[in-house]
């Protein structure tokens, strides 16, 4: 009974383990990007870390030790205030990350290039981050800064984490220059659109929407040489009021051109709307 119940909970902990793993290499990831492009090109690209670059430069503050200040005092804040459980593994990546950022402070820093290293110092905060965040996890900071803004305040939480972050740009465009400032700001554009990437990577589809006097056929193509599912809506001409069958199908990105010439030549005058879908779980695509 024992060996049965050890084996129903394996998978459970083989995935918890695999989370932790994504926490600890994500912010190893984050940490080497601070010190070897950003900490030494003075680019404070905003949340804790962009503030350690400013205490650094200020003060000559140690940056682990002033994200260890902010970060586990915001973690618990956020606990207290929010009354979310954020979990052990976002606690792990609001104490390690501080620490990664320790123990790399000595590495020399990449380039002297400002450019690149807004470019490359992003990129990899982005990959590490996004890692992490397929850890479900998080590395704290600012984010929690700004979900407790949101609560108390009608803001919407993406003003409230714009809100800190330009403050930090803008103190920084202030205390090293307004070039810096702008280079942090092509830090935190390519760090938001590299997390993008790492989540949902290169495997976009294509939501496809299809009006036609030919809903029977055009099911059957979907399903039959597309090999996709279809799901099927009543609608209402929004003109002539008449009843109309709306077909919904998912294709892969290679599938798209096929698809839509399948559509036309049964019904050259369908009418097709096509959207990007970056996250498509269930039969034929990723699994949850």
């Amino acid at each position: 009974m024992i060996a049965k119940y050890r084996r129903k909970q394996m998978p459970n902990m083989l995935r918890q383990t695999l989370d932790y793993t994504y926490v600890l290499i994500g912010a190893f990831f984050v940490a080497l990007a601070f010190n070897v492009f950003l900490l030494p090109n003075e680019i404070a690209s905003g949340g804790v870390a962009g503030v350690s670059t400013i205490t650094k430069a200020l003060f000559d503050w140690e940056p682990a030790i002033v994200q260890w200040a902010l970060n586990v005092p915001l973690f618990i804040a956020g606990v207290v205030i929010l009354g979310k459980n954020f979990g052990a593994k976002s606690l792990v990546g609001t104490i390690i990350l501080p620490f990664y950022v320790f123990l790399t402070k000595d590495v020399q820093p990449a380039t002297e290039e400002p450019l690149l290293a807004a470019i490359f110092g992003g990129m990899i905060v982005g990959i590490g981050i996004g890692i992490v965040f397929r850890g479900k996890a998080s590395t704290g900071g600012i984010d929690l800064a700004a979900q407790i803004l949101h609560k108390y305040t009608a803001l919407p939480l993406g003003i409230c984490l714009a809100m800190f972050d330009g403050l930090i740009v803008v103190t920084a465009s202030f205390v090293f220059s307004l070039e810096q400032g702008l280079y942090a700001i092509i830090a935190l554009f390519v760090t938001s659109r590299t997390i993008d990437f790492v989540q949902v990577g290169l495997n976009t589809s294509k939501n496809i929407m299809v009006i036609t006097n030919q809903p029977e056929q055009v099911r059957r193509i979907l399903l039959n040489d597309i090999d996709r599912g279809v799901t099927i809506f009543n609608g209402s001409g929004g003109y002539t009021d008449e009843d109309r069958k709306v077909l919904m199908c998912v294709v892969h990105q290679n599938e798209f051109s096929k698809t839509t010439r399948a559509i036309k030549l049964i019904d050259p005058d369908a009418f097709v709307v096509a959207m990007n879908a970056t996250e498509v779980l269930g039969e034929g695509f990723k699994r949850s």
